[in-house]
């Protein structure tokens, strides 16, 4: 079993050299709030585990609090109840008796995290009635209830401020947010000495506890009437450490003293006690990445107080059987283990015609064996060359992920460079999986078998797969090699490669689309058996493919083809376009106006307009942070890889006199002019592809490891920003880091959804990395896939389909904030843009990029335009072409910044049509 650790410790700032130190220290010095150390186990008789109840508002922190709880506090178990669960709805007659009866089988109730206000019932839902309770003799009459009613509760962040509320105080907005901010909390480290209001001595939970930092994520506070207070009573008199006229039951028990630009301080509550209920809350975050440790002293104080408070009121915690609990565990249950036949019994025995004919695709690709070839590519081979060698330039089905920038001179400061390309061949030949979000169904096609044409497809219904994900977990988990199988150590055997739109993320977190007028697939997935890898550190290419073990060896003839034209390959595919591109002081050539790009850039004022109402939806508490994106559209003439019926002939006498550049090499002159880690051209399901990603958003090997780079901070090179150190000290400002932070904690929380409490690491925080045109923040969050039995075992594909859509291109938290986001963006679709693009191999890896620095069209998008000139009396059909581009808007950001930080990410992938036309 994995136990993992990691390094992480009080930090004093957002400085390097505090950053530095961070990575440095000991891992003595772990933190429970990113990987605690694994518990053992003693030889005596283990006690029933603590139960605590998580009831969790939405947020995308949230599996980080139950992580905390799990790793920190000994012998605890945590379940999860959302605050609208169906299971208790408070409509029921009998919602009292089960709501109790659900409350009576734990220790305590945390009240988590989310947006929204407690001015807004909808958005805090159970908790209400969770402050509501009262002891179990009070309860409706009944003495005794299910085993007692009242119990103790930790309220966090929108919990915290519901208790407020509950208290008599206020909710009210800050002067100005606090999102991702870490600041010091005050605090009596002593105790407050004060008495629960029932006759029993209570210490502070921040007792023994000392000076430390926190980080904040609200524009809400809560208001029990502290700015009433004068300063000489707030510090001299001791007010701001006893109840407040105003709200007497609630005692205050940290603050954060804000100094705001006007110059006055704001007295923002961080920790409250109730007076006369087991009640306590705490603004901050705990669970951040940048809490410091010392704050968790204050969570352990609290179960103490719990326990202790249980153990005076003689209140005993119900045992139940699992299956009658409401609430569930935190961590998901695998994709595998929800399979409703399984994994492997849904293949048929081929005894009949009809059962070969009617399950054509289950048949394909299972028991894989693996065989490769390997070359030396001449000297100044790239990856274009190959793929143009070998055809796959004006193919219509392509895939090429390419670490375009390994060829970077030695001396290049650039952190981020990829050792291997992988180009997919035979695609004509590949099992293609297409799924459209919202459909019943998924699709599988083939186009040909040994060369000849067959155009199969087959609707595969989800309902025995729970869904896409299931049906992709079932096909690959049939068709993986074995873990104790010897592999070639390369990143790609053979498997999935393909594309996942955005759309189809907002569809995994529940989020409704509207109609869209089209049945494009949102997933889009090519099984590959031919392959080329290549290495380009040691200058080599492998040639590889997959076969089934029962099926005869066969001669390898591709292989040996395709070996023998590697070998001899030159670098001299270059194409007309890309030997004479233009210098950024030579104008581009003139062409026929009629085949000049018409380019459609988003609206200056529109864009700020709708950077301000981000910003409103931030200071109402409804989110911390939102990617904002936008869309420019570009048409032009079909190219030649793209036939039209329409016209033809006029069409290709233009051509022939004004040629128009083919996807290939608009993706040629991108990557040429950006060349990128990840790097990618598809040419898949009726989707063109170029992109020249630098944000790598999961990989995963075949043991269970898994990493994600989150990507936010981004400043371009210039001549006052040409280094290093200058952009550091641009991007590790307060603004930037937020950015990051934010995503940070809710890429944690996704893998911990899937790996589980204790197995997810911080390894590089807010590190800023020098690429081709900009230098970039990023952090690495690392996690371990829990060991199970091989029927029911976690892949890299669970934590795929619990991370998505990515948070880079979200904001936080996730759900509430891509709901806001469709309002914002009117619904506007990004399609491939903000997707992923990547492959799951059959060795259990797997490697996904964040879509971004693209630009992509879909074969079926035409606009019919006038001709112009001799042509006016003529019409022709023109492709379309998208890029999308955008930022995070926190509550710090300016209109005009947003925008221009959106063109500047636009100006690269644009610049490609002004290059070629």
């Amino acid at each position: 079993m994995f136990t993992p650790t990691t390094h992480h410790h009080p930090i004093e700032s957002f400085s390097e050299s505090s950053l530095k130190h961070l990575h440095s220290s000991e891992s003595d010095h772990t933190n429970g709030n990113n990987v605690s150390p694994a518990k053992t186990c003693s030889n005596e008789k283990k006690q029933k585990k603590h139960k605590i109840l998580f009831l969790d508002a939405y947020d995308s922190f949230s599996n980080n609090i139950t992580s905390l709880l799990t790793t920190l506090l000994d012998d605890v178990d945590v379940y999860v109840l959302s605050i609208d669960s169906p299971l208790l709805d408070p409509t029921s007659p009998d919602f009292g008796k089960r709501f109790r009866r659900e409350l009576a089988q734990y220790t305590a109730v945390v009240c988590g995290p989310g947006p929204g206000s407690p001015d807004n019932d909808a958005d805090v839902g159970l908790m209400n009635y969770v402050w509501q309770l009262t002891a179990a003799e009070e309860a409706d009459g009944e003495k005794g209830g299910e085993g007692g009613a009242l119990l103790p509760v930790l309220g966090i962040c929108l919990g915290f401020q519901s208790l407020v509320k509950y208290g008599g105080g206020e909710v009210k907005r800050l002067k100005r947010g606090l999102h991702g901010m870490v600041r010091e909390v005050l605090h009596l480290p002593h105790g407050s000495g004060e008495g629960d209001g029932e006759g029993n001595g209570s210490s502070s939970i921040f007792r023994g506890v000392q000076p430390f930092k926190a980080t904040l994520y609200h524009s809400l506070c809560g208001d029990i009437g502290q700015h009433e207070v004068s300063d000489a009573d707030w510090e001299e008199g001791g007010a701001k450490w006893k109840p407040i006229e105003r709200c007497p039951d609630l005692l205050p028990l940290a603050w954060v003293e804000e100094k705001r630009e006007d110059g006055e301080v704001e007295r923002i509550l961080m920790g409250v006690k109730h007076m006369k209920k087991p009640f306590w809350g705490l603004q901050y975050h705990p669970e951040s990445v940048c809490t410091e440790k010392e704050g968790n002293k204050v969570i352990e104080n609290w179960f103490k107080e719990a326990l202790s408070w249980n153990e005076k009121k003689k209140r005993v915690v119900v045992e139940v059987a699992e299956g009658e609990r409401l609430a569930h565990q935190a961590t998901k249950p695998s994709l595998l283990s929800m399979l409703q036949v399984p994994v492997g019994d849904e293949h048929m025995s081929f005894s009949t015609t009809s059962e070969r004919n009617k399950m054509w695709w289950e048949r394909m690709g299972t028991r894989p064996e693996h065989r490769s070839v390997t070359v030396r590519l001449p000297y100044g081979v790239q990856v274009s060359d190959v793929v143009e060698e070998l055809g796959l330039d004006g193919s219509d089905k392509v895939v090429v992920l390419e670490s375009a920038n390994a060829a970077a001179a030695a001396s290049s400061r650039a952190d981020v460079r990829g050792r291997y390309s992988i180009i997919a061949a035979g695609l004509e030949e590949a099992l293609r999986l297409e799924y459209h979000t919202g459909d019943e169904y998924a699709t599988f096609k083939l186009q040909q078998i040994n060369g000849l044409q067959v155009d199969l497809s087959e609707r595969v219904f989800l309902g025995s797969y729970g869904g896409i994900w299931g049906l992709m977990a079932s096909f690959h988990g049939t068709r993986s090699l074995g873990s104790g199988v010897e592999l070639p150590d390369l990143p790609f055997l053979g498997g999935f490669i393909g594309f996942i739109t955005y759309e189809q993320g907002l569809s995994d977190i529940d989020i409704r689309l509207e109609t869209r007028p089209h049945h494009r697939p949102d997933v889009c997935l090519a099984w590959v058996t031919k392959s080329v890898v290549i290495d380009h550190s040691l200058g080599l290419a492998h040639i590889q493919e997959l076969y089934s073990s029962d099926a005869s060896l066969g001669d390898a003839a591709w292989m040996r083809s395709t070996a023998d034209r590697l070998v001899s390959v030159s670098a001299h595919h270059r194409h007309p376009f890309l030997n004479d591109l233009p210098s950024p002081a030579k104008k581009v050539k003139t062409r026929h106006p009629s085949t000049s790009p018409s380019i459609q850039t988003p609206l200056i004022p529109e864009y700020e307009a709708k950077v301000k109402a981000c910003q409103e939806f931030i200071a109402a508490g409804d989110s911390y942070e939102l990617c904002l994106t936008d869309q420019t559209k570009i048409t032009r003439p079909l190219s030649d890889m793209i036939p039209s019926t329409f016209n033809r002939k006029q069409q290709q006498q233009r051509r022939s006199s004004s040629p128009i550049p083919s996807s290939w090499h608009l993706y040629k002159t991108l990557r040429s002019r950006q060349p990128a880690p990840f790097a990618s051209y598809l040419r898949l399901g009726g989707a063109t592809l170029v992109s020249a990603s630098p944000e790598r958003f999961l990989t995963y090997n075949r043991h269970g490891r898994c990493s994600m780079r989150p990507m936010k901070g981004t400043v371009r090179k210039s001549e006052a920003v040409s280094t290093l150190e200058q952009a550091e000290k641009i991007l590790h400002v307060p603004k930037e880091e937020a950015e990051n932070l934010m995503i940070v904690d809710l890429v944690r929380h996704d893998l911990h959804s899937i790996c589980g409490a204790g197995h997810v690491e911080v390894s590089d925080l807010l590190k800023v990395e020098e690429y081709q045109s900009v230098f970039q923040m990023i952090t690495v969050v690392e996690g371990q896939l829990p060991p199970t039995s091989d029927e029911k075992r976690y892949t890299g594909l669970d934590v795929l389909a619990a991370s998505l859509p990515p948070g880079s291109m979200t904001g936080a938290p996730k759900k509430r904030s891509c709901e806001l986001l469709q309002q914002i963006e009117q619904n506007s679709e990004r399609s491939l843009y903000s997707g992923v693009v990547g492959y799951m191999c059959v060795s259990g890896r797997g490697d996904w990029s964040v879509t971004i620095r693209s630009l992509f069209r879909w074969d079926d998008e035409r606009v019919t335009v006038q001709g112009q000139g001799a042509d006016s009396q003529s019409e022709e059909e023109h492709e379309v072409w998208h890029i999308g581009a955008g930022g995070a808007v926190t509550i710090l950001s300016t209109p005009e910044g947003e925008r221009e930080e959106m063109f500047t990410k636009l100006a690269g992938p644009l610049k490609v049509f002004a290059d070629l036309g």
